[in-house]
């Protein structure tokens, strides 16, 4: 029994040891290093660059093409405004109040025909692959 406490004492100090020595050999190691000068220098021409100038703010940038004139612009928004107008009356026309009386007998018969073919007992009419 003492053998037994003995060996557990002095191989776990020695694993401890091992492990101790391989940590301060690894910090040694990932510590040492062969540039002890400083900062490096940066290359001439790298970073910014003083080019002398300044961009004056005060003169407008030159144009990529002709701009256009208010009769241009307001010709233009006339013809948008009235091509919107014409869209949104052909949305609202008469023919929505006709179509709203088939949309809902739709909807009436929609939700009980997708029932009987969702459970199986499916319609000759909506599926001819039903038997």
């Amino acid at each position: 029994m003492t053998i037994n406490i003995g060996e557990t004492v002095f191989f776990a100090a020695a694993r401890f040891c091992r492990i101790g020595a391989a940590i301060v050999l690894v910090g040694i190691a990932g510590c040492s290093s062969t540039n002890t000068s400083g900062p490096v220098p940066m290359a001439e021409n790298a970073g910014p660059k003083d080019t002398g100038t300044f961009p004056n703010l005060n003169i407008p940038p030159k144009v990529a093409n002709k701009q256009l004139t208010e009769a241009e612009t307001n010709a233009k928004l006339a013809e948008l405004k009235a091509d919107g107008n014409a869209q949104g009356a052909k949305s609202r026309g008469g023919t929505a109040v006709a179509n709203q009386a088939a949309l809902a007998e739709l909807a009436a018969k929609h939700g009980p025909q997708a029932l009987k073919q969702i459970e199986g007992k499916c319609d000759p009419t909506l599926d001819p692959t039903c038997k």
